[in-house]
């Protein structure tokens, strides 16, 4: 699915379209029931996921955001929730749903304006990034950079790297009750070989074994 690209908005929207602030914008995604929180709407705007214009006031920098930029943005996440929902398998799928759960009740607890805090994210792995990084935010923070979060892709290759170390971990279990089960039957082929060797002396060859008394 092709990420959606909203790098040229503010370069073709006009002055008159930058109305919304931050907390409108956040109102838009709670109204289509995807929650964010202040921090995440300003990784949209740095990135250039929404189309927006930074501007200084006394009280420091805010964003104004276009709506169409929003509603446009508020669709793509949409479809790509509902895709992944579908081809993703069951377990990552109700993990991912989950994930946004936990991110809307996590929203009560973000207060202030915040600064701008810049990380390079897709929209894909945005909600595992939020449950991660998610912290009450108030106006004393301040902007610092953030490794760059795992993609949908990563996601799949972590799924397969963590199977792939379970399988070998069971493999090596196996290898090792195997050469446990090997070294087991050695010891029985000693000790029944002993046992013959024993025996042998008594038992005798059949030619060798008294005749039977004659009558």
């Amino acid at each position: 699915m092709e990420n959606i690209d909203m790098s040229r908005q503010g370069a073709t929207s006009g002055d008159s379209e930058f109305t919304l602030t931050i907390e409108d914008a956040l109102a838009l995604y709670a109204a289509a029931g995807i929650p964010r929180t202040p921090r995440s709407i300003q990784r949209y705007c740095a990135k250039q996921h929404l189309a927006s214009r930074r501007i200084e006031t006394e009280f420091g920098e805010k964003y104004l955001i276009t709506r169409a930029s929003v509603e446009k943005h508020i669709a793509y996440i949409k479809e790509v929730m509902a895709a992944t929902s579908r081809d993703l398998p069951r377990p990552v799928a109700t993990e991912f749903s989950e994930i946004n759960s936990d991110d809307k009740q996590r929203q009560e607890g973000t207060t202030g304006s915040d600064v701008q805090r810049p990380v390079a994210i897709t929209v894909a792995a945005e909600n595992k990034d939020d449950k991660r990084r998610q912290i009450p935010a108030t106006s004393s923070d301040q902007p610092r950079p953030v490794a760059t979060a795992p993609t949908g892709d990563d996601k799949y290759l972590s799924l397969l790297e963590r199977e792939n170390e379970f399988l070998r971990g069971e493999i090596a279990v196996k290898n090792t009750q195997i050469s446990e089960l090997t070294e087991r039957a050695r010891e029985t082929n000693h000790l029944v070989a002993g046992l013959q060797n024993l025996l042998r002396p008594l038992l005798g060859k059949p030619e060798e074994r008294p005749d039977s008394p004659q009558v």
